[in-house]
């Protein structure tokens, strides 16, 4: 009997709302149907108002955001029932991401910050929803981030064949399977798409680079990438996690401030893409040496220039997209979080403590009942 699922994940790109309809009744799930829901224009442009200035946020405003983001998730949910034709009351539980607007895993107290009500979405759809990840997993000592390699590592592993899966969203994480009995490891290795993006939407007015088409036109400046290499956070040995706060526009700025001469916008975007690159890269060689297969998912697997350039630098690691696996790459995060939210209702951990530092695995979220 089907045991449907709802995953609702907005990243750091903060591009849209993905949301799945999952069947979870056997170990590998089964995409139902998929969507990303626009954000409404003026409330994504306050959600990147504050993760880019977080200290301009009021009180009220926080608390505004957070039941409107909520109210926002609860339509992309609705929407998806719709179109499914599968009655509510058949869907067992939403597992909600939320909007991350701030996160500091080495604060000292570490605390992690998602808005999107749950509350909200459990009474506008009336189906039980499961929210807060992260800040159980920080409580237990943990990054609190990625939380996703506990569910690559249930649908992506294989005995004797060492993968790593890499979504590339806002930031890119790396969840690296051995094969064997070594435990999983998983961490951000950097930015993904989050400074091409805002630097396509400052200098050509469109959201994104479509296929890396715009950086495909530039010539990657050595001087400027060095710098972008210099960042403390990629020295930094895992468990560690990342995001806006780390690396932004702002960022980007002050490191173009340092050149002698600031190179041409298009130039600038393709030092970006190499700079997402070698940062994957680096990052798998320096952990993940014998890795024979690299999937790939989020909306990075869609750049065709970025997948070339990995393809060409990983000579001898075979490259591909996880719809070869079983779930297309746009999707991949989403289903997840219905996994996640599975997870919980089971009583069971969905963390890897060895992926975010936890001092043990933790069962992960709130409920909130329908």
């Amino acid at each position: 009997m089907a045991e449907y699922y709802i995953g609702l994940m907005s990243g750091t790109s903060m591009d849209g709302i993905d949301v799945a309809l999952v069947d979870l009744q056997n170990p590998q799930p089964a995409l139902v149907c998929a969507r990303t829901l626009a954000w409404p224009e003026n409330l994504q442009q306050q959600l990147t108002q504050i993760v880019d200035h977080p200290s301009s946020v009021s009180l009220q405003a926080l608390g505004q955001l957070d039941a409107a983001t909520g109210e926002a998730f609860a339509a992309a949910a609705n929407a998806m029932i719709q179109e499914s034709g599968i009655a509510a009351k058949a869907i067992r539980a939403i597992g909600s991401h939320g909007q991350t607007l701030f996160h500091a895993p080495d604060n000292t107290p570490s605390f992690t910050t998602q808005c999107g009500d749950p509350n909200r979405i459990a009474e506008i759809t009336g189906i039980t929803t499961v929210a807060d990840f992260r800040r159980r997993d920080i409580a237990a000592g943990g990054q609190g981030a990625p939380l996703v390699p506990a569910f690559h590592q249930a649908v992506f592993s294989a005995p004797g064949q060492a993968r790593a899966i890499v979504n590339i969203g806002g930031m890119a994480n790396l969840t690296l399977l051995p094969g064997d009995e070594t435990p999983v490891i998983g961490f951000d290795s950097g930015p993904g798409n989050v400074l091409m993006d805002s630097w396509c939407r400052k200098h050509t007015n469109q959201p994104y680079d479509k296929n890396g088409d715009w950086a495909a036109q530039g010539t990657c400046q050595p001087a400027l990438l060095d710098c972008l290499l210099e960042h403390p956070f990629l020295k930094q040995a895992p468990p560690k996690s990342t995001g806006r706060e780390m690396f932004h526009p702002g960022w980007l700025d002050e490191q173009l401030d340092r050149l002698p001469e600031k190179p041409e916008a298009v130039d600038v975007q393709r030092t970006l893409l190499e700079f997402t690159a070698t940062t994957i890269c680096e990052a798998l060689e320096t952990h993940a040496g014998n890795t024979g297969q690299l999937l790939v998912c989020g909306g990075g697997a869609h750049n065709t220039r970025l997948m070339q350039n990995l393809s060409v630098r990983l000579d001898g690691i075979e490259t591909t997209s996880t719809e070869a696996f079983g779930i297309h790459p746009d999707w991949v995060e989403a289903v997840a979080f219905a996994w996640l939210a599975q997870q919980t209702l089971q009583g069971k951990p969905g963390n890897l403590p060895a992926v975010t530092g936890a001092s043990h695995p933790v069962v992960l979220g709130a409920i909130y009942p329908g």
